[in-house]
């Protein structure tokens, strides 16, 4: 029996300081997990731990459903007779407060608060902000209810058997062998990646990655970095924490202008962070041209590209775009991530370094901040080396080029003014709306219970992504992520956006 008190007891810190006092046996303190007034008698501690509960249940400390510890336990924590304790649980669950039901033990009764009546100037007064919503088109994850997860689970089995278990040490600041292994392989076959196991530097998310690099960078004495004029401003974010001053490209229909570097009042610009792939948000790649002018630039100067390749394996056309790496190696670094492949729940991605930038990330590493965990990393290894990452992408691939054509579809049926664009590739496509309509639309889509991004929040701009402003070169877009719903939800979630987009503008005389 005493084994099984200690299998189902819970603890439960009760402060029984303010007893009453009276004539009697004085009673113990409890250890550990709450306190009883000594000398007190047993009425009076009895009426103080009732005192006690009900307060906690009161104030919301011992939620709804919350089990108690069996009297016994208590009793035993406090240093109190069992009978008082059964008493105190017999007087609450009278009042309402607990509940007792043989086989579930002793728990906080559910209680329904009743409504808050709304001051009488105030009924009538109709809502100043949108519900909550309930289609989600914004970017940000994949389609995460698509997460392999019983291929994910055998691969971890494998993998946790083989692993040596050194493996569950500090280990090397690159992260797990295993991984860097199966990653040089993966990436120099699907993305046209050069370099070897010693050069990939495993981080948790793409974020710390990047964060590493901008404080190295700034180490060496850059101070400015350039980045597109339409981008996440979260990475704008983490670039200026770090110490770098960011300096927006113009960002047209072939991607970045990249021979801005070159501009005189650029001079002291000495890395640029691009997405040449699939520019985010607008969509487009970088133009071949534009790819070899910026690795030239890079080789002349000495200048150190950020390459972001958040959704590169997800293309659509026949025209793959491999990695900018691939034309310099010594001057970019590549970043790849999983959060659009697989999950961002998982925290891995990956940074290629070039070879003089290994020995000062891992400096910045041992620092004992950057750590990741060692258990996803050999899963995601044994995933690729196995195939079940390419079977994955591959799926994904098709489930998200159908989400596009519906997408386009719909729209050519029931809003054929309205032009998509950036649909080559990824996980989102641009509506170009017409001028001075953006917010408007958003607006409304937010009083549908549809949320969504308008173009201009990516813009580069001082004023920050909250405080909407005009596009520099006219343009009104919605961006919508037709890869972040559900598969149960996107088709309500479609209907929704179309109902919200401007109508067609009348025909001229």
């Amino acid at each position: 029996m005493e084994k099984t008190w200690a299998i189902s007891g819970v603890d439960l810190h009760l402060d029984l300081s303010r007893a009453a006092t009276g004539p009697g046996t004085g009673t113990g303190t409890g250890t550990g997990t709450g306190t009883a007034a000594v000398g007190a008698g047993e009425r009076g501690v009895r009426a103080a731990l009732t005192d006690a509960l009900r307060e906690a249940v009161r104030s919301g400390r011992l939620a709804p459903g919350t089990r108690l510890p069996s009297s016994r336990t208590l009793a035993v924590d406090l240093g109190l007779a069992r009978n008082t304790v059964a008493e105190a649980y017999g007087e609450l669950v009278a009042e309402g407060w607990l509940t007792a039901r043989q086989g579930s033990g002793t728990r906080v009764a559910s209680r329904t608060a009743p409504p808050r009546p709304a001051p009488a100037h105030r009924r009538a007064t109709p809502p100043r902000t949108p519900p909550p919503p309930v289609h989600d088109l914004r970017c940000g994850p994949c389609d995460v209810s698509s997460f392999p997860r019983a291929a994910w689970l055998s691969a971890a089995r494998r993998a946790i058997t083989a692993v040596p278990h050194e493996a569950f040490g500090y280990g090397d600041g690159r992260g797990r062998p295993e991984l860097r292994e199966a990653l040089a392989g993966y990436l120099a076959r699907a993305r046209g990646v050069r370099t070897t196991p010693e050069r990939v530097v495993l981080c948790a998310g793409f974020s710390q990655g990047l964060a590493l690099l901008g404080r190295v960078l700034r180490q060496r004495g850059v101070k400015t970095m350039g980045v597109e004029s339409y981008g996440l401003w979260v990475h704008r974010g983490i670039a200026e924490r770090a110490g770098l001053r960011t300096d927006p490209l113009t960002v047209d229909g072939h991607g970045a202008r990249v021979a801005e570097l070159d501009d005189e009042a650029r001079r002291n610009v000495r890395s640029v962070l691009l997405t040449p792939a699939h520019q985010f948000p607008t969509g487009v790649p970088l133009h071949p041209d534009r790819r070899a002018a910026v690795a030239d630039w890079a080789a002349r100067t000495g200048g150190l590209i950020v390459e972001d390749d958040y959704d590169g394996e997800f293309r659509y056309d026949r025209q793959p775009v491999g990695a900018l790496q691939g034309l310099a190696p010594e001057h970019v670094v590549y970043c790849g991530t999983a959060s659009k492949s697989l999950a961002p729940g998982l925290r891995l991605a990956w940074l290629v370094l070039p070879e003089h930038l290994v020995a000062d990330v891992l400096d910045l590493r041992r620092s004992g901040e950057w750590g990741m965990g060692v258990l996803d990393q050999l899963t995601l290894a044994e995933f690729i080396n196995s195939g079940g990452y390419d079977r994955h992408v591959r799926a994904m691939r098709l489930h998200y080029r159908r989400r596009r054509d519906e997408l386009v579809s719909a729209l050519a049926r029931q809003a054929p003014h309205i032009r998509v664009t950036g649909i080559a590739a990824g996980l989102h496509a641009v509506l170009e709306l017409p001028p001075g309509t953006e917010q408007a639309t958003i607006q409304a889509a937010a009083w549908r219970g549809l949320a969504i991004e308008g173009l201009s929040r990516f813009r580069h701009d001082a004023a920050g992504p909250s405080v909407p402003s005009p596009v520099p070169d006219g343009r009104d877009g919605l961006l919508v992520a037709y890869g972040t719903p559900a598969k149960h939800a996107f088709a309500g979630a479609l209907e929704t956006l179309i109902d919200v987009l401007p109508p067609a503008p009348a025909p001229t005389p």
